[in-house]
């Protein structure tokens, strides 16, 4: 079993119990709202990153990171996006199997038309009574299983 792990809203915050849960992954795409530049430096140790800027990311360092991204891995088209909303493309027709958002801080996976959206969740500090959470994609044999996990239970 391959895994990319998702993780955003980390809004400066790199949790040790998030950086344990990425470890083993292939690839991680951290969906926006990153909050400081060496957040992406610690999951690259882990793995290759694909990073989308969030509407909190902000200076000279964010300007580097992408509004979008596509990632074509072995098999599997992945766009990312912050913020569901600023959806520019036609997923279908791009031929993208998952796309991959956070903004909202609620963690959800949800089949619409045969594409996967998973919202990883917040990562980073608490948000009103929402879990602290973060996500994989787990792929074998051609099948793509969305997983949500909270890292700290409240």
């Amino acid at each position: 079993m391959r895994r990319i792990g998702l993780i955003s809203d980390t809004h400066g915050l790199l949790r040790p119990e998030a950086l344990a849960f990425l470890q083993g992954c292939e690839h991680i795409v951290h969906a926006g709202d990153i909050g400081d530049p060496r957040i992406l430096s610690q999951l690259e140790a882990l793995a290759p990153v694909s990073a989308v800027r969030g509407n909190n990311d902000r200076g000279a360092w964010a300007e580097t990171v992408p509004a979008t991204a596509l990632a074509a891995l072995e098999g599997l088209r992945l766009y990312a996006v912050h913020d569901l909303a600023d959806l520019a493309i036609d997923p279908i027709a791009e031929g993208v199997q998952v796309v991959v958002c956070g903004h909202s801080h609620r963690p959800r996976a949800e089949m619409r038309g045969g594409i996967w959206y998973v919202n990883p969740g917040s990562a980073g500090p608490p948000r009103f009574r929402l879990p602290i959470s973060a996500a994989e994609l787990q792929l074998e044999g051609g099948a793509i299983t969305p997983r949500i996990v909270e890292l700290v239970k409240r």
